[in-house]
């Protein structure tokens, strides 16, 4: 079996896949074969942008609208991605937003929705798609955390405290679901080349970082096919892979 035919016949939602590295782990994945649910918010016109280029080289995939934060949304999701495709293979928790703002300051509603998406829409996703998994008794789950939730950064308290969260619900779902052979694996990204990271002051981040320089949505992205598709991660659960560039050791 070659690295693209690994998920032929395998269903998975991305979720926030409609620009970034959600985009990217949509593609690579449908690159390996899976049929692709390609999950927005708002970006209707840019998630069908995403499928017609999963389509454009042969992929399969469609799009469809949740809000994560919402326990009945997703519910509905999931409950259409059964209705259409019968299985849920794959789990990728993707979906994310910050609101940034010294402690002191911060709002209280920019804390909890923060929180809301980035945490509980892992919790409810998670939960969500567990049932048929738990049921056909094989599935991969993978969360998208940040290094800021393994080392905190001034200004982002919501957002790592939301991804140190996502952190300890992987080891913790890991446990409670691998006798029915599910894994659940947390990939933590640092400085990545995106829309979010366009407007910081690049110098002082770079010298930080070992390998000298940002990360592209390419390199998160075969780390999550790895988790994902190859048979050498069967046997890797409640892990965090650092995609940072060595800016974090421990």
């Amino acid at each position: 079996m070659t690295s693209s035919s690994l998920l032929i016949g395998q269903t998975a939602i991305v979720t926030g896949a409609s620009r970034g590295i959600g985009k990217a782990i949509a593609l690579n994945l449908a690159q390996a074969g899976a049929e692709v649910v390609v999950n927005y918010a708002n970006s209707a016109t840019k998630a069908e942008e995403v499928v017609s280029l999963i389509k454009s080289t042969g992929g399969k995939a469609y799009a469809l609208q949740a809000n994560v934060a919402d326990e009945s949304s997703v519910n509905e999701l999931v409950d259409t991605v059964l209705e259409k495709s019968d299985h849920i293979d794959i789990l990728i928790n993707n979906a994310g937003i910050t609101k940034d703002g010294l402690l002191m300051r911060m709002k209280t509603e920019d804390w909890q929705s923060v929180l809301n998406l980035n945490l509980t829409g892992v919790f409810l996703c998670t939960k969500a798609v567990s049932r048929s998994m738990l049921k056909q008794r094989k599935g991969r789950i993978i969360n998208i955390t940040s290094v800021v939730g393994l080392m905190g950064n001034a200004g982002q308290a919501n957002y790592a405290s939301a991804k140190a969260g996502v952190i300890g619900f992987t080891k913790s779902a890991a446990k409670e679901f691998a006798s029915r052979g599910i894994t659940v694996n947390a990939v933590a990204p640092g400085f990545i080349e995106t829309d979010m990271t366009k407007e910081l002051d690049a110098e002082p981040i770079l010298s930080a970082i070992p390998l000298g320089h940002f990360g592209s949505t390419e390199h998160v992205a075969g780390t999550v096919r790895f988790l994902a598709a190859d048979p050498a991660s069967s046997y890797i659960t409640g892990q965090v892979l650092q995609v940072d560039g060595g800016m974090v050791m421990s």
